[in-house]
């Protein structure tokens, strides 16, 4: 199916956290609306499929919308959010992105979340959480690093498992390997870098997963789509083939008692540095 891609204004790139982030971040910053990664591996469960205020009735996956502006409204908006965010007594925390992916592959064309990085160089957020499932996130790293010196930045990466593939589902936007080469790049650099298994996918060698993690990454977040997909029951994933698929690699692994076990695992692995689910996004390590 072709991309519909439209170039549009945003009148506010700044949106205040509720639901989820609420506890995350004060804020969040969608550089783009929709996701061409939805018809990959981590598009068949995205829990924003099922927003029909994003969406409009079209197929995730098969629209896009820069938001061309994006960097000016960031700016335009900067002191009013935060003085806002200071009247409520928390820091001006931006999650960048929890509806689409900051590095798409149109990224290189339109530069859209580039030209906020650089702006935020000038107007800094006290924190900025990158969340990516593409290994384009490494092309950045010298702005990232200079960003770093403005602002506590932590670079989410999403790999949710072992398994590049599903039953009968797509491959992913990146290989399980490319991301840890990208987390392995990104700490080298001197950046702080987080593992985000979210959704968590069934893993053939749980101990070997969280090793890797934790030889790449400074910390790992686990979350499973109960309780992370925006239903407090998981049915928003149980809709998708993403749960039929989990189901026939491993049956177990569809409850948060399976979530519990691997988070065992990952904290004989790697003491210290395991978050879970929302307070895992919040930064809170254990």
């Amino acid at each position: 199916m072709p991309l519909d891609l439209l170039q549009r204004p945003v009148k506010q790139i700044l949106t205040r956290s509720s639901g989820y982030l609420l506890a995350v971040s004060s804020h969040s910053l969608q550089p783009y609306r929709g996701c061409t990664f939805g018809g990959s591996l981590c598009g068949v469960g995205c829990y924003v499929q099922h927003n029909a205020f994003v969406t409009q009735g079209r197929t995730w996956g098969t629209f896009l919308e820069v938001r061309s502006n994006a960097a000016d409204s960031y700016e335009r908006h900067y002191e009013k959010e935060k003085r806002w965010t200071e009247r409520q007594g928390i820091p001006f925390v931006i999650f960048c992105s929890s509806s689409t992916d900051p590095f798409l592959p149109q990224e290189k064309r339109f530069g859209i979340t580039r030209a906020v990085l650089e702006r935020m160089l000038e107007f800094p957020p006290e924190g900025l959480i990158l969340q990516t499932h593409s290994t384009a996130v490494v092309d950045q790293t010298t702005l990232l690093q200079e960003l770093a010196t403005r602002t506590q930045l932590r670079i989410h990466v999403s790999i949710e498992g072992d398994h590049d593939r599903l039953p009968g589902l797509p491959p992913p936007a990146a290989t399980v390997e490319a991301r840890f080469k990208a987390c392995q790049n990104l700490r080298q650099a001197g950046l702080r870098v987080v593992v985000t298994a979210a959704p968590l996918h069934p893993l053939q060698d749980p101990e070997a997963f969280f090793t890797r993690i934790s030889e790449v990454a400074d910390a790992v977040v686990i979350d499973h789509f109960i309780e992370g997909d925006g239903s407090s029951d998981g049915s928003r994933t149980l809709r998708t083939p993403l749960a039929a698929a989990m189901h026939e690699v491993d049956p177990n692994c569809l409850t948060l008692a399976y979530r519990d076990r691997m988070v065992e695992v990952a904290q004989r692995v790697m003491p210290g540095r395991v978050g879970v689910g929302q307070a895992g996004f919040a930064g809170e390590f254990g």
